[in-house]
Formats: C-alpha cells, structure tokens, sequence
C-alpha cells in the first residue's frame, strides 16, 4: 500500500531591493502564522470593546437596581412623611377646635369665680389656647437625612399630643365644674329668708340660718340646681322630706321640706331635673323649699350662685 505523501504548509518568499545599492533581501513566510497574527491585531481592539460595553452594561444595571431601591425608599418616605404631617394637622385642628368649643356661659363664669379657692383647684388644668388662636403651623426645614425629617415630624406629634390631652382634660375640668355649679333657683317662688343672721320663726330668738327658704305653692316642682348625683332622699328630722345631691368638686345641694321625691338615692340628674314637690314637712311654718349649698361640708350663701330662674 503506497504511503501518501504529507503535504508541506506553504511558504512565501517575500523580497526586499534596494534600488540604489542593488542589495535585496528575501523573507521566508508562513502564511497561516501570519493570518493567525493579523486577525488577532483585529480582534484584540474588538474584544476589548465588547468587554468594556458589557462592563458598563453590569454598571449600568447595578445603577439601575440602586435607582429602584431609592425610589422606593423615596416613595416610602414620601408616605410616612405626609402621614406624620397628615396626623400633625388633625391635632392642631383638635387643639384649635377644643379651645373655641371651651368658652363658658359668662355668668357661669363669674358663679364659677364666687367659688372656694379648694374648690376650683380641683378643676385645675391646663388652660386652652385664647378663642380665634390656632396651633402656630409646622414649617419642616430641608434636611438631607430621612431619619431627622421624622425625628422632628415625631417630636412635633408626641408634643402635640401632650398638648392636646393637657388641654383636653383641663377643658373637661372646667366644664365639668361649669356643670357642678349650681346656677338656677331650685324653685319658681318668691324668697322669704336669705342666708345669715335671722330671727327664728319658731321661737323669735336670733339664730344663723343655713340656706335660703323659697315660698312657693304645695306640689310645684323642684328643680336640681346643677349636674350630679343623688345622695339621699329622706324624712331628715327637722329638715322634714330633703334631697341630698352630690356635684363633685366638694360641691352638694340640700332640698327640704318637701311633700315628695321624684329621684331616688344613686339618680344621675341634669340641671334644671324635676327632683321633687314643694311642701311643709318637718320643722316648717309653710309650704317652700329650704335650700343648701354646701363645700367641703360648710354651707355657702346660694345667692351668690343664683343666676336665673329654674324653667
């Protein structure tokens, strides 16, 4: 079997003259060495392109993906930043709102001021903001970090909210004592003895009279002077059929000589309530109600409260 012959890689001569001196020079080449050499010359500026575009390409991505977070997180802060302001605004609005539903009846007020100092110490609060002044607004300056945007939104709130109970609960206190002071006249009649110094009608010797007697027909209503509740109502000795009421504050009322009740012991009543009838039990020379104003246990003169007629 007759062997092949190998073929040889072809060779190139390449010839270099010199036209002057007539030397010439001759070159033996490889022609796939050269090619080889020549496609990487090319080759080598391309792929170093295309690794520089997918380089920026990965950068370009990871910036993205960065992007997308802090939008996120932007839309995130955004929210919570609106909400705190959101919160902010209703309770400024609360703030303004208690103080312009806190004004009292003027003269309430001034039987409020006629009070015992112990007394009115019980309903000490915090005062609310004047009629027709708000909360001043909430400027928030530029901050660079989130954290001290909500630092200052917080600080705001929690005082704010601090704000609002103090002067929640000082509205309250006052209104309430607005409601425990007793205002009107427990009876539509006519006074026939005032508080102080009186001749007894029983036995014409100078005595102290603890509260006022109001004349008025058999069987008219009795109305409760302020807000409370009932303590007692019972046949009291000398004080004949009385009504106790207890207002809070140290503050109760004492109704007697009445011909019947109409609350029991325990009765949550309103100013201005029915309570009872007038009569003339007991140590009574008439039919009228006999009418006590009390603080701390000491009797106080009810005209110094009475503003207006019981309806």
């Amino acid at each position: 079997m007759p062997h092949r012959l190998r073929r040889r890689p072809r060779r190139y001569t390449v010839v270099l003259a010199d036209r002057h001196t007539g030397v010439y020079r001759r070159f033996r080449i490889n022609l796939k060495p050269v090619i080889g050499a020549v496609l990487t010359l090319f080759a080598l500026p391309v792929l170093v392109g295309l690794g520089l575009r997918w380089s920026a390409h990965a950068e370009i991505a990871q910036l993205q993906t960065a992007a997308d977070v802090l939008e996120v997180e932007n839309r995130s802060y955004r929210a919570a930043t609106g909400e705190l302001t959101a919160q902010l605004q209703l309770l400024q609005t609360a703030v303004t709102q208690l103080g312009e539903g806190a004004a009292i009846d003027p003269k309430v007020q001034r039987a409020i001021e006629r009070l015992p100092a112990i007394v009115k110490s019980r309903a000490a609060g915090g005062p609310p903001p004047p009629s027709g002044q708000s909360v001043p607004p909430v400027f928030l300056p530029g901050f660079s970090v989130p954290d001290d945007t909500f630092g200052v939104l917080r600080d705001l709130l929690y005082s704010l909210e601090g704000r609002l109970r103090t002067v929640q609960a000082g509205v309250e206190r006052r209104q309430a004592l607005a409601a425990a002071t007793p205002t009107i006249w427990p009876a539509q009649g006519w006074l026939t003895d005032a508080f102080g110094r009186r001749s007894d009608p029983m036995t014409g010797e100078d005595a102290f009279h603890s509260g006022l007697d109001i004349s008025a027909d058999r069987g008219q209503p009795v109305y409760a002077t302020a807000d409370g509740t009932v303590r007692a109502a019972e046949l009291a000795g000398a004080y004949g059929n009385m009504i106790t009421i207890d207002h809070g504050f140290g503050l109760a009322t004492r109704y007697a000589h009445l011909q019947a009740f109409r609350v029991a012991p325990g009765d949550a009543v309103r100013r201005g309530d029915v309570i009872g009838l007038v009569g003339s039990t007991g140590r009574s020379t008439g039919d009228h109600v006999h009418y006590e104003v009390l603080a701390n246990g000491q009797t106080l003169n009810p005209l110094r409260f009475l503003l207006e007629r019981a309806r």
